[in-house]
């Protein structure tokens, strides 16, 4: 089937004439709804084992979402409170957790400074002042165990330090730089005459107890980087409960300081990727019980599930953290061009904030430089011309090296056994489409195909099972009944790098049919896909960039009308290219075929019907059958 030019993009102009006159609101989270019904979900129960594992696209800004998830989902059990550390009438180095209402703890330590320098007699006013209308268990005890002292009585020379002010604390805390300290804080050391000691004002808390009563979000990567942390949160998950680590741990200095445990109630939301995720599960027997919830947020927004209006939200949110120039109207086709091509299909557009702020920052750039007041449609072209020029350079060497025949591909004519299969390659960091020589040859044999790749272990797994799969193809049509008596070798010419993948299981097996038949392939014609035992054509990855590197290449030498290549209808759907390959297409100067069945391939490739093909190798077969069954005992044990 022959691929029009309209079906080439998506419908970006049609998206662009959807777009409202103003925009409702600007949402860091639009498209996310199955990831917001998990945290729905997660934070309306409280309990240990109720947390949640956020899986977190590399392009999302996390802070973003935080701030905007925290007043759409409050965590329905937040039991917050201020936490100061006070003296303790007992034991210098055991300070006592004490927990009062928000916002109350600056004015507790006056007040309490104060009821220790009022006579005993005179404070019970004050005390009631102190315990005000909601005291805590931990605040009554506390006042009865200094209701008859004076702040002489008290050990150590300070009375109280503030750990926690949650009027200081997010909704959701977000902690992603983890370390010992940032995370579960720290008892800090002091020498004073030669003596190393600890005392309150040096206790420094980490997120773990600024975030206790609400919801605390830590990067999974950066913790389980760190040694014991994980482990260590996993505990107090368990236990509800803080211990702080003795003082001087790291240091090897003795310093006994140990502030009493403060009782922990919060919400863990872990963020990090999927494979972070799934090796927890595997090897923690625990994470599942800790962490039931997963928030899965994706990288595209569908177009076939969703309204295309929620996603000019999206937009207006990317705009709004770009900080750019407002966009023209026309400018909104190359964007969603763009947004299209980084999701892979032409259906869905991209939710990568940082790729699309990217883009938006140097097209404003770029308008600012040529006097425009706004964002055009050219600006985002001249961008992804410039990014393409930057990148290119490797995908021009290998091209050049093709143009002045080191590399020998050819674009016109016909050859037997010999097609130009489409590769994918990544060196030096950047990845390009390019055509690939693949021939083969065929000999009297035993039915054999010999991969050569794969003989000078050139040939990856997945590429080693294409020619397995291709290769009980063709037994599957020609060897039923009896052994073929011919074997064929087939091989990557001038590749001296690992072959892996199947997308040119197709390309080989028309290569090696072609062979068989003796039919010429037209060597304008380059082809990709893959093939299973009964010859159907599957998809493969990285369509649009090997169609551009054969079109590169084809452009560079003149088009002449029969060029073009040959890809699996399966992949129609992810067909994004570039405007210059649309006008080629549109103009009939260059072609582009999309097939599901090898025969259709194969009868492209040669210019022949199937049935012609299949009673030419037929024909080979059984005259070599023939000649086979003549032969002598003594023959054939000698051949």
């Amino acid at each position: 089937m022959r691929v029009s030019a309209n079906a080439l993009q998506p419908p970006i102009h049609t998206w662009a004439e959807q777009r409202p006159q103003t925009v409702t609101s600007a949402s860091a989270l639009v498209g996310q709804q199955r990831a917001l019904q998990a945290l729905q979900q997660a934070l309306t129960v409280a309990g240990r084992y109720a947390h949640a594992y956020l899986v977190t696209p590399a392009g999302m800004r996390v802070q973003d979402v935080m701030h905007e998830l925290a007043p759409r989902f409050p965590w329905q059990h937040a039991d917050r409170y201020d936490w100061v550390y006070l003296a303790n009438p007992h034991s210098a180095n055991e300070p006592c957790c004490v927990n009062l209402p928000v916002g109350s703890a600056a004015n507790f330590v006056q007040q309490l400074w104060m009821f220790l320098q009022t006579p005993t007699e005179q404070r019970a006013e004050l005390q009631q002042a102190l315990l005000g209308d909601s005291p805590s268990a931990r605040l009554q005890n506390y006042l009865a165990e200094i209701a008859d002292k004076q702040f002489a009585d008290l050990p150590g020379n300070e009375l109280a330090t503030v750990i926690v002010e949650h009027e200081q604390v997010p909704a959701i805390l977000l902690c992603d730089r983890v370390t010992e300290a940032s995370l579960f804080g720290s008892i800090r050391l002091q020498s004073v005459e030669g003596t190393i000691s600890s005392d309150l004002h040096l206790i420094q808390p980490g997120d773990l107890l600024r975030a206790n009563g609400g919801v605390l979000a830590i990067d999974a990567e950066e913790l389980l980087l760190q040694p014991g942390l994980w482990r260590k949160l996993k505990y107090i998950l368990k236990t509800s409960l803080f211990h702080w680590p003795a003082p001087g741990d790291n240091l090897n200095v003795a310093a006994y300081y140990q502030p009493e445990p403060v009782p922990i109630h919060i919400k863990v939301l872990l963020l990090g990727e999927r494979d972070i995720f799934a090796q927890l599960r595997e090897i923690d027997r625990d994470f599942d019980n800790l962490f039931p919830y997963l928030a899965d947020f994706s990288e595209h927004y569908s177009l076939t599930q969703q309204p295309l209006s929620d996603y000019f939200d999206y937009l207006a949110y990317v705009i709004g953290e770009a900080n750019v120039l407002p966009l023209h109207q026309l400018a909104y086709p190359a964007l969603f061009k763009f947004a299209s091509r980084l999701s892979d299909y032409q259906s869905e557009l991209s939710l990568d904030t940082i790729a699309l702020m990217q883009l938006l920052r140097e097209a404003s750039a770029l308008a600012v430089q040529q006097h425009s007041h706004e964002i055009q449609g050219e600006h985002i072209d001249q961008v992804l011309l410039h990014r393409k020029q930057r990148d290119g350079y490797i995908a021009e060497l290998s091209r050049r090296a093709i143009l002045e025949h080191q590399v020998y591909i050819a674009t016109d004519g016909a050859v037997i056994g010999q097609v130009n299969g489409l590769t994918v390659i990544t060196a030096g960091g950047t990845e390009f489409g390019e055509p690939s020589r693949i021939t083969a040859t065929v000999h009297y044999g035993d039915g054999d195909i010999i991969d050569i790749d794969r003989k000078s272990e050139l040939s990856g797994n997945i590429h080693t099972k294409g020619v397995m799969i291709l290769s009980a193809y063709i037994a599957n049509l020609f060897a039923r009944n009896e052994a073929m008596s011919l074997s064929a070798t087939i091989v990557f010419e001038q590749s001296y790098h690992e072959v892996d993948g199947d997308s040119a299981s197709l390309a080989e097996l028309c290569c090696l049919l072609s062979a068989l038949a003796e039919a010429p392939v037209q060597q304008g014609l380059a082809i990709t896909g893959a093939v299973d035992q009964f010859g159907a054509v599957q998809a493969i990855g990285a369509v649009n960039e090997k169609i551009e590197g054969h079109f590169a290449l084809c452009a560079a030498r003149g088009l002449t009308g029969n060029q073009g290549v040959i890809m699996p209808a399966a992949n129609l759907s992810q067909l994004n290219l570039d405007d210059p390959i649309v006008a080629a297409v549109a103009a009939g100067q260059y072609h582009i075929y999309a097939v599901s069945h090898v025969t259709e391939a194969l009868e492209l490739l040669t210019q022949v019907e199937q049935k012609d093909l299949f009673e030419r190798i037929e024909a080979r077969l059984e005259e070599l059958h023939r000649s086979d069954r003549e032969q002598s005992w003594w023959q054939r044990w000698w051949r």
